[in-house]
């Protein structure tokens, strides 16, 4: 007999399982097949930062007891100087996030399988994906496949659908600390606070930050993409992890500071322009696209609203009496992406490169450019409005511009 759904998801992460929620909840048969055993899960993936904020919390329903601390404030950092805005926010436990998801889709209708990692996906006679191959010879069919397993991409790579950049890529590490001075003198007040931290001494090419989860608990890392400007200001052979180390021994915050045991979190994504999204019978959302928010590193949120606008787009085709599932009628989809997962990202993907070509002098005074002007100007610049990304220039950035447009025609 074969083994046959409405909708196949691989990969239970945000968009994966919101993908399945929204599905199981209009009453959709769908499986999601998740690599990891389920007596683990998420040990493996759980490599999210998990910063996110109150509007992604009410669109999705999500609980406050999976909260390990709201905060009030987003705190950005330059090597001598900080801004500090109001702006709420909620740090995660990540793990009882994604654990959370699973039951909730469970509970409107939703099959998982864990411990079944997707292979490859099984073509038609026309080349059209009618299945997957999981779990070694197990074989499923559906309407409709997506593929939410986040840079492996097995079936959206198979299908020539994704082409992620390995020099786009981005790699993190964070460790959950205890013992951290979250108000030390001269540093913004940070007890209920995210921050984030421009310094190419500490991450050259990327950011850092720190997280509040507590009156002295904090979630600490730093991200980086290896790529000519992470060489131009990088140390030759120092690794993510050393930076890490290095920032945790010069910074008085931590002076104090523990690690908690087993609470290291590693995690990749890639922060480019996304290519295409589907194929007859296929969509690829989450960081399999990739979605992440180029700009400060958000992915939760963006996931959520890809896998929403993904059980959108199938809702859409199999509420229609044909069920039509090519890549015409599937298209759906990657208009909503743009319109609503992440709107003017070819405008924020280059504010994000523009931020980490600047040198670390040039931050400090971003900070000054950020407290003469109103929130409504980095909100507006945060958004890609190259009105208000103007505003925050000067003329003695246009030798750093020059060099962006010779980095962007090379």
């Amino acid at each position: 007999m074969v083994d046959r759904y409405d909708v196949v998801i691989a990969g239970a992460g945000p968009a994966g399982a919101q993908c399945a929620r929204d599905l199981a909840a209009r009453d959709y048969d769908v499986v999601v097949l998740e690599t990891e055993p389920e007596d683990e899960f998420p040990r493996q993936s759980n490599k999210s930062t998990a910063g996110t904020f109150p509007s992604m919390m009410a669109a999705f329903g999500i609980p406050d007891d999976v909260v390990m601390q709201f905060t009030d404030d987003v705190v950005l950092e330059s090597p001598n100087d900080y801004y500090q805005t109001y702006q709420p926010g909620a740090v995660l436990e990540f793990a009882d996030f994604k654990r959370y998801l699973v039951k909730d889709g469970r509970d409107e209708g939703a099959e998982y399988r864990f411990d079944s990692r997707v292979s490859r996906p099984i073509l038609g006679d026309d080349g059209t994906i009618e299945g997957v191959k999981y779990a070694g010879d197990e074989e499923v069919y559906a309407d409709v496949i997506i593929d939410a397993t986040g840079p492996a991409a097995p079936i959206a790579s198979a299908l020539g659908v994704v082409d992620l950049e390995r020099e786009n890529q981005a790699i993190g590490i964070e460790y959950e600390l205890e013992g951290v001075e979250m108000n030390h003198p001269g540093y913004a007040d940070l007890r209920r606070a995210m921050m984030l931290r421009l310094d190419h001494n500490i991450a050259p090419g990327g950011y850092s930050w720190i997280f509040s989860t507590g009156e002295d608990t904090a979630k600490v890392g730093i991200c980086y993409i290896q790529n000519d400007r992470h060489r131009e200001f990088a140390e030759k052979g120092k690794t993510v992890d050393g930076y890490l180390e290095e920032w945790l021994e010069n910074d008085p915050r931590f002076a104090d500071a523990e690690r908690l045991e087993g609470k290291v979190h590693r995690g990749s994504a890639h922060i480019q322009m996304p290519g295409r999204m589907h194929t007859d019978s296929f969509i690829a959302i989450g960081d399999t696209v990739p979605t992440i928010d180029p700009l400060w590193g958000e992915g939760i949120h963006k996931c959520m609203k890809s896998g929403r606008a993904a059980a959108m787009t199938v809702d859409r085709c199999l509420t229609d009496s044909e069920r039509p599932t090519d890549a015409a009628s599937l298209a759906l989809y990657e208009e909503l992406w743009h319109e609503q997962v992440a709107p003017r990202m070819k405008q924020r993907l280059m504010l994000t490169e523009l931020l980490y070509l600047a040198p670390n002098e040039r931050y400090d005074r971003f900070m000054r450019d950020l407290r003469r002007t109103d929130d409504d100007i980095l909100a507006e610049a945060n958004r890609g409005n190259k009105l208000a990304m103007r505003k925050l220039l000067h003329i003695e950035d246009l030798p750093m511009l020059a060099k962006y447009a010779r980095e962007r025609l090379a």
